[in-house]
């Protein structure tokens, strides 16, 4: 997403040797070094064309699917978001889970009982419904009370629209949950 504040949502993964980025795009590219795999919630996204160009410099292409990373599963699940196909990931080592969620509508009930998940925020206290009724993105507060009722341990939002840099700005805080950030690193 074209934030005005934030590179767009990525993720990078490092497991037993293995790297694997998330989404990402100009601004969030992941740091130099091999990949395994560049993976997409939305093979339509904005970004799409910068992605391919960044994958390709580092010899993979972007797609959305599983992966199997030395003893990490990586596995690719629908979300409700948009009129076309939309992911996000659960990622599984040893016996930890983490999500990669950054967009959907309705929050996905294949992310309950992870340990860390990175999770919708483009709306704040109510959702921004995409024209036709195709979708559209859930608020902050909707997502906190579905991942508290889901068991999620640990919530982190990673894709921050406008509505929610407003609820920043004024000093608000999520109801469940911390605003992700740029560079951080998050363990398992």
């Amino acid at each position: 997403m074209n934030s005005p504040r934030f590179a767009p949502a990525g993720l990078l993964l490092r497991y037993a040797g293995h790297r694997a980025v998330f989404d990402g795009g100009p601004g969030a590219e992941p740091p130099a070094g091999p990949l395994d795999a560049w993976l997409v919630t939305d093979e339509q996204a904005e970004l799409r064309s910068a992605l391919r160009r960044s994958a390709a410099e580092r010899g993979v292409a972007i797609r959305a699917g599983d992966l199997d990373l030395g003893g990490a599963r990586v596995r690719c699940h629908p979300v409700v978001h948009t009129s076309h196909p939309a992911y996000g990931y659960r990622i599984e080592a040893r016996d930890v889970a983490a999500v990669w969620a950054p967009e959907f509508w309705e929050f996905p009930a294949w992310a309950a009982g992870a340990d860390l998940m990175f999770a919708e925020a483009a709306a704040w206290n109510r959702p921004i419904r995409f024209r036709g009724g195709v979708g559209g993105h859930a608020d902050v507060h909707a997502v906190a009370e579905d991942a508290v009722r889901h068991g999620v341990r640990r919530l982190v939002y990673a894709h921050i629209g406008r509505p929610s840099i407003r609820a920043i700005d004024a000093g608000l805080k999520p109801p469940a949950g911390e605003w992700g950030v740029e560079g951080r690193t998050y363990v398992v």
